[in-house]
């Protein structure tokens, strides 16, 4: 993967030289002290929110196909979209809690108000697992599958009532609670951006922490004293989130909401589409918002001429910052007339959405471990003694438990080697974090494949049933993978230069997770279409794994995952060949000094 040193330095140039340290409040919106607000302290409270929301909806995420088949009766390809739709629908949830948080309400307050309406569906799937009323008649799916009564009507409509409920309130809590607790550490800063590094590493750790408890303690609770009672555990979960949240409501700064943060980008674009006939300026002093002396516009560097940077990257979008004679007053509208602070910050939203869609297959692959490879530990041997059995969902914990140990350890040992190395604050680069972890996936599937052919010639051919323990590879690869490019991917898009709009910007990368589960649902629909033949009702249609062909369709994704890395591969070197590289800034600047300055970073 190129990604040299320049490139690096690229990075940490866009996330860090920003325009300046944005206004932070504190409870009762007065100016926040350094001293008494902010930094890890407040963090950790957010950090125990992180912990115990995950704790909660992990634990009916990961078992949940297992309910559907089991209480609500659909059968199993249905099941896998419900879970894989339910999934993706809290992260497309993101992009609204994103926007209701710089837009109007604040991190706090978003993450308070919808982790409430979390807190609520998780008590309604707690009282509609608890009533016979509100499921059909009980029935074995694996042996009366065709006498069993599926859900319908009044009962599918509590169900999906308050499944989605669950998924209103954590797709606008997630990006909240990620961006309120960054945002108590100041990126400008030196010192507190490698702090900022470290808390994403311990936000991964608190998400490693609750997933464990999640898939171990409530997992087996759901599966030895009913799903009722797990889904309440969840709910007093959630609770506990939301009041470690409020303990730390007096150490907080929290940072204003600026008004809509779509009315800035729309401006824009009007303004470039109303301005599309003139002649983009050979100087750009001429552009509403330069100040200072620019040497060269044709170049592809940033320079600091006071604030902000102009680039000559997305060039058609400079003309709705032209200005033109009725426009040099002041009073001229923004529709009409806007800042090169503000074009280039709708650059900026360009530029990464190739990175954030090189993300989409890896969260296909994350799809599959918690639908069909749950199915794929139910057909196999949980006894681990002669009175314990392990459930299925709680495999999934395997990566965790590895993690919880790896990830202190990465922080601790191997961020401040690698920064001695690379010199950038995180250890390595957020794109080369992304990039490790797509490459790894895609093993992943490999693992995953191969088991599942092992597991269904020992069922045809011998009929033997295989220890459920095979299947813990492609988990323990996949969290390893997810480790890099989940926290790497948080790191990248928070630390752009796009002033307030950082929790919409962490929402963009759970809305990775949404597509790749929609994604999911999409190429297994497709696929059983494309392999049904008149015998046969495709790879995943049978409803029983002996007769599918699971470890096809593992292949199908293994190969995909691949072809994925390698266009990452593209996009993370034009991201880089697009991003203004390093000045140094003067008073004064001279234009052959700098075009040197800037080949001999090009050679660097």
């Amino acid at each position: 993967m190129e990604m040299d040193t320049r490139s690096e330095h690229k990075e940490s140039h866009n996330t860090n030289n920003v325009c300046d340290e944005e206004i932070t409040v504190d409870w009762r919106g007065k100016p926040s002290n350094p001293n008494k607000h902010g930094g890890m302290r407040a963090a950790s409270f957010v950090l125990g929110l992180q912990t115990f929301e995950i704790m909660g909806i992990a634990a009916v995420g990961n078992n949940l196909i297992t309910y559907v088949i089991n209480e609500m009766h659909f059968p199993l390809s249905k099941s896998a979209n419900i879970v894989t739709n339910f999934v993706g629908t809290i992260f497309l949830l993101a992009l609204l809690g994103g926007y209701i948080s710089d837009s109007y309400l604040g991190c706090f307050w978003t993450v308070l108000i919808f982790g409430f309406i979390e807190f609520s569906g998780f008590i309604l799937l707690s009282v509609q697992a608890h009533l016979p009323q509100l499921k059909p008649p009980k029935c074995n799916m694996i042996t009366d599958g065709d006498q069993c009564v599926e859900a319908k009507g009044f009962k599918a409509l509590i169900f999906f009532m308050a499944l989605y409920l669950v998924a209103l309130g954590s797709g606008c809590v997630k990006p909240n609670m990620i961006a309120h607790g960054a945002d108590q550490f100041n990126k400008n800063d030196s010192k507190q951006s490698k702090k900022l590094s470290s808390y994403f590493n311990a936000a991964y750790f608190a998400f490693s922490l609750g997933e464990l408890v999640a898939l171990t303690l409530l997992v087996w609770l759901q599966t030895h004293s009913g799903m009722d009672i797990g889904f309440g555990v969840s709910a007093a979960a959630m609770a506990l989130g939301l009041i470690s949240l409020v303990c730390g409501t007096i150490f907080y700064k929290n940072k204003p909401p600026r008004g809509s943060i779509i009315t800035p980008i729309a401006q824009v674009f009007v303004a470039a589409i109303m301005k599309r006939k003139e002649e983009n300026p050979s100087d750009p002093q001429l552009l509403h918002g330069i100040q200072g002396k620019i040497p060269d516009a044709n170049a592809t560097t940033a320079y600091d001429v006071g604030h902000p940077h102009y680039t000559n990257r997305f060039r058609f979008l400079d003309k709705a910052c032209i200005k033109t004679g009725a426009e040099n007053n002041m009073n001229e509208s923004a529709w009409r007339l806007c800042t090169v602070n503000q074009v280039e910050q709708v650059k900026t939203l360009i530029i990464v959405v190739p990175i954030f869609a090189c993300t989409i297959v890896f969260n296909t692959i994350l799809a599959q471990l918690q639908t069909f490879s749950v199915q794929q530990g139910s057909s196999m041997d949980t006894q681990l003694t002669k009175s314990f059995h392990i459930p299925p969902a709680s495999l999934q914990a395997i990566p965790y438990i590895i993690l919880i140990f790896l990830v202190p350890l990465y922080d601790t040992f191997f961020v401040p080697f690698a920064r001695k190395i690379t010199g950038h604050e995180s250890g390595i680069s957020p794109l080369r974090r992304i990039g490790f972890g797509l490459f790894v996936a895609t093993f992943s599937m490999v693992a995953a494949a191969i088991m599942e052919k092992k597991r269904r010639v020992a069922a045809v051919e011998s009929n033997e049933i295989i220890s459920i323990f095979w299947i813990a590879p492609q988990y323990l690869i996949f969290g390893l993978s997810e480790m890099f490019t989940a926290i790497g991917l948080i790191e990248f898009f928070y630390k752009q230069n796009i002033k307030g709009m950082q929790s919409f910007l962490t929402a963009m990368t759970y809305c990775s997770y949404s597509f790749g589960f929609y994604l999911s649902s999409v190429l297994v629909s497709l696929v059983n279409k494309i392999t049904s033949n008149s015998s046969s009702r495709g790879w995943m249609g049978e409803n029983d794994l002996d007769d599918d062909r699971l470890d096809l369709f593992y292949w199908f994704l293994a190969v995909l995952s691949l072809l994925n890395f390698v266009n990452y591969l593209f996009w993370a070197r034009w991201y880089n060949r697009s991003m203004p590289s390093v000045i140094d800034t003067k008073p004064e600047f001279d234009s052959k000094s700098v075009k040197a300055n800037y080949v001999g970073d090009e050679m660097a």
